[in-house]
């Protein structure tokens, strides 16, 4: 687990993976008093663990997390961004776009978050993929061993909610079954099962 070396890692529920996608949010949070202003916006996918990247900065700085923040008061906005630069305690709003594609109606606070500096986590790169299977197999302690992770690496959808949505559905092919150690058939099996049970569905729906 690749974190920098003064942020708080002693819960599993704030581990956070850095890789190719991520780093540059996680050096410009780590260099944070480097900011134009006291705030930022956070963007990425769904999944990709933005909230849990602003729990770990909160916790670090002190500073305030406002998520899904595009569908914020403006005017809370507004007065939150203030407030940040007022007290020297910086402001992160976690966000799906950032300005102009996040349509902001109040000329102050547009202005404001157009000053802010943007930070955003990509599209999970091969050595992220491969490293959040292996995280997330063994949070669940599921045992998968480099040729299951190589496996699924190299045929998962880049997207963090794709990879997801593969772990769930191996634990809940391991449910009552014996043991949980994958192996490249096993994994195989379930999700060609879980093919065939999709096409029954869209079949049934016609």
């Amino acid at each position: 687990l690749e974190l920098p070396l003064d942020w708080p890692a002693d819960s599993s529920a704030d581990i956070f993976l850095v890789g190719e996608a991520n780093a540059r949010a996680v050096q410009m949070l780590d260099h944070h008093a480097a900011w134009p202003v006291q705030a930022a916006i956070l963007t990425g996918p769904r999944k990709s663990g933005r909230s849990r990247l602003a729990r770990v900065f909160a916790a670090r700085t002190g500073g305030r997390v406002i998520d899904n923040a595009q569908q914020a008061d403006e005017t809370d906005l507004f007065h939150a961004w203030n407030e940040a630069q007022a007290a020297h305690i910086p402001l992160l709003m976690i966000a799906d776009s950032a300005p102009p594609e996040w349509e902001v109606g109040l000329p102050d606070l547009r202005s404001r978050l157009a000053a802010s500096p943007i930070l955003t986590i990509a599209p999970p790169d091969d050595g992220l993929i491969a490293d959040l299977f292996d995280f997330w197999f063994a949070r669940r302690e599921i045992v998968a061993g480099p040729d299951v992770i190589q496996w699924l690496s190299a045929r998962t959808e880049r997207s963090y909610v794709a990879l997801l949505s593969i772990v769930d559905t191996i634990e809940e092919g391991l449910r009552g079954g014996r043991g949980r150690r994958l192996t490249v058939q096993r994994v195989r099996t379930m999700l060609s099962s879980r093919v065939r049970d999709g096409n029954a569905q869209e079949q049934g729906t016609d």
